[in-house]
């Protein structure tokens, strides 16, 4: 890490941090806020740029990122003081362990932009949409909350889109693939799928 993403972790994980493998018990997402907002919840949000920007634009509701590596919930971090951001807050660990903990219909939206394809046909069960993390991720959004996944990976995206239009709880609002949300900023594994030559898919499904 950089001495400055060392030293906003150092400084603001107790204020804006959590550690998903010392929570005991049940979580209410909103508590972690303080408030009564609805909560976002973004799964594998890297280094952090397209959850500060989007919970800048977005700040009457609450951004719960999660992620398992140092750097970008340092940098993350780091961000959320530079940009003056009370509505993120930043979890380290497995971020299914952290769903399972939630209550049913907690959540305003869950996005999961850019997940490890695991490309090998061997890895395919580590990959996080597949039908019983679906169900998981949709039990906890609010009815009309919405699960949004982006992918550059052709095969992947076949792939969720056969899972999620499988979930009988979930309609798919744009009937395919979504249009590139204005929202969604552009990311540095975007930039690199196409600069690649790779597109990039969006699938945007509703909770019923």
């Amino acid at each position: 890490m950089t001495s400055r993403q060392t030293d906003a972790l150092a400084r603001l994980r107790p204020a804006y941090g959590i550690e998903i493998a010392d929570l005991d018990g049940p979580v209410d997402p909103a508590g972690f806020f303080g408030r009564g907002a609805a909560v976002v919840l973004e799964i594998g949000s890297g280094m952090g740029d397209a959850t500060a920007a989007m919970a800048a634009a977005d700040p009457d509701r609450d951004y719960l990122a999660v992620e398992v590596h140092t750097p970008g919930i340092a940098n993350l971090l780091d961000l959320v003081q530079r940009h003056g951001l009370g509505n993120v807050r930043v979890a380290q660990g497995d971020a299914l362990d952290l769903v399972r903990a939630m209550p049913e219909s907690c959540l305003d939206a869950v996005h999961v932009f850019f997940p490890d394809p695991w490309p090998k046909s061997r890895h395919h069960k580590r990959r996080i949409i597949q039908p019983e993390h679906v169900a998981l991720l949709r039990s906890r959004l609010a009815g009309g909350g919405t699960l949004h996944c982006a992918t550059d990976w052709a095969e992947y995206a076949e792939s969720m889109r056969s899972t999620l239009t499988a979930d009988p709880e979930l309609v798919d609002v744009h009937g395919g693939y979504a249009p590139r949300p204005a929202h969604r900023p552009v990311t540095k594994f975007e930039r690199r799928a196409l600069t690649a030559g790779r597109a990039v898919f969006d699938l945007v499904h509703r909770r019923r």
